[in-house]
């Protein structure tokens, strides 16, 4: 089992998320399990690194002022423009018990709809609920493209292999992926231009106007 090492400390309320973010540490909470919700603060490289590496679904062993509490990344707040992590929050897990996580898809393989009908792959999900023992839980789960031949063909949850002790939560027929034809262009029809009628002469702009004998037997 892959776990992530991350130091932690204990927050106080002395100085606010602010300035805790300008002193380069990223806030966030403890919870869940046994654990007593408690205030905490990571440096950001620190944070950045472990978060980059595992994802929401690695178990971090969590170094929080001298004890080890092994912890997943419950949820994550990045800063809309900087797109910096501003908060995080710890979920302490029980590695004796089943918990239940999103686990990413990953598309591999190749599908014969896209490389010789030139389809379009559309997925519908790039996650799937799990349970399991947090020793078992899977950084991803990939998933092979092969079986999509067709533009009929799809992939449901229930194709997906999943490793020993491991159970998807999710609806055994939700569909995750399909191909979709290709988009036909359109072919412009020319617009004919009206033909003037016998007697008539064409005027600017496509209008007609009477002939002078015309004119005559009218009046």
């Amino acid at each position: 089992m892959k776990m992530i090492s991350l130091k932690a400390q204990a927050r106080t309320s002395e100085k606010s998320a602010k300035v805790l973010r300008r002193e380069n540490l990223v806030p966030g909470v403890l919870y869940g399990n046994e654990a007593v919700n408690t205030s905490v603060q990571c440096d950001y490289s620190e944070i950045y690194k472990a978060y980059a590496t595992g994802g929401g679904s690695t178990i971090v062993d969590l170094d929080l002022d001298g004890k080890k509490i092994p912890s997943l990344f419950h949820a994550i707040s990045f800063d809309p423009v900087s797109d910096k992590i501003i908060h995080v929050d710890f979920y302490a897990v029980n590695m004796k018990k089943e918990i239940e996580a999103q686990i990413p898809l990953e598309f591999i393989g190749e599908s014969e709809a896209i490389k010789d009908l030139s389809g379009v792959l559309v997925t519908t999900h790039d996650h799937v609920t799990v349970t399991c023992l947090p020793t078992n839980l899977p950084a991803l789960i990939q998933v092979d493209l092969g079986a999509l031949k067709t533009f009929d063909d799809a992939l449901l949850v229930s194709d997906i292999v999943v490793p020993e002790g491991v159970m998807i939560a999710d609806d055994l027929d939700m569909m995750i992926a399909t191909v979709q034809e290709p988009r036909k262009e359109v072919e412009e029809t020319p617009v004919e231009e009206a033909v003037p009628a016998a007697g008539e002469q064409p005027k600017e702009g496509g209008d007609t106007e009477k002939s002078p004998e015309d004119a005559e037997k009218s009046a």
